[in-house]
């Protein structure tokens, strides 16, 4: 290899540094004199879209970490929209990957709380920390679990109603009938019990013939 060549081939794997790299952190936004409607059209994009909304969290995330100082904004928007693209062409090898990875993480975070938990020499430490270990340990079971629906999502069966019978049968699949107010039920209830204090008051004038016809007997 000549040295213009080895020169090339070193210069790929120079690690780039972040005063060597300037990102733009303005976020897209166009100004147009001529047409204020479409400039303000533009500035509601910027809370409305979703690729803008999600580079916000982002970037607040970040902070001034070391992935934030060199984080491009419109890069990261370009980059979400990809994503976002590819979701809506059918593929979901980026939310597969996105959620095993995130399954990892916590995994990670989960022996690591655990780890901290069983040194602590106090209870309220230990019980601190075991307390987040286990919920980082249930997200990420949460998150396998809607790993595998994504791989092989449920199926969802239709089922026609089946009416099998032998003899005459009548079915009634139309919707029901309007229910009853409440004061027609309690007309219903009064003339019910209107009914029954008749018939104890048949019973009681009837029950002197009873006897008789038993003393008779």
């Amino acid at each position: 290899m000549n040295a213009p060549a080895k020169k090339k081939a070193a210069a790929k794997n120079v690690p780039v540094k972040a005063e060597q790299f300037e990102p733009n952190k303005a976020f897209p936004f166009a100004i147009h004199p001529d047409d204020r409607d479409k400039t303000a059209r533009n500035a509601a994009r910027l809370a409305a879209v979703s690729t803008v909304a999600a580079s916000r969290v982002i970037v607040a995330a970040e902070g001034k970490g070391a992935i934030g100082e060199i984080l491009d904004v419109p890069g990261l928007i370009g980059l979400l929209r990809e994503q976002a693209t590819g979701v809506q062409a059918g593929s979901l090898s980026e939310a597969e990957a996105m959620l095993m990875n995130q399954a990892t993480a916590l995994q990670s975070l989960f022996a690591r709380l655990t780890e901290r938990g069983m040194s602590c020499e106090h209870v309220a430490g230990f019980e601190v920390n075991m307390r987040m270990a286990l919920k980082a340990q249930a997200q990420c079971r949460s998150t396998l679990e809607a790993l595998a629906e994504v791989k092989n999502p449920r199926a969802v069966a239709f089922v026609k109603q089946a009416n099998i019978a032998h003899g005459p049968q009548q079915i009634n699949n139309g919707t029901a009938g309007a229910l009853p107010a409440h004061g027609e039920k309690l007309i219903q209830s009064n003339e019910l019990i209107e009914q029954a204090k008749d018939f104890d008051s048949s019973q009681a004038a009837l029950s002197p013939c009873i006897r008789n016809r038993q003393i008779l007997d």
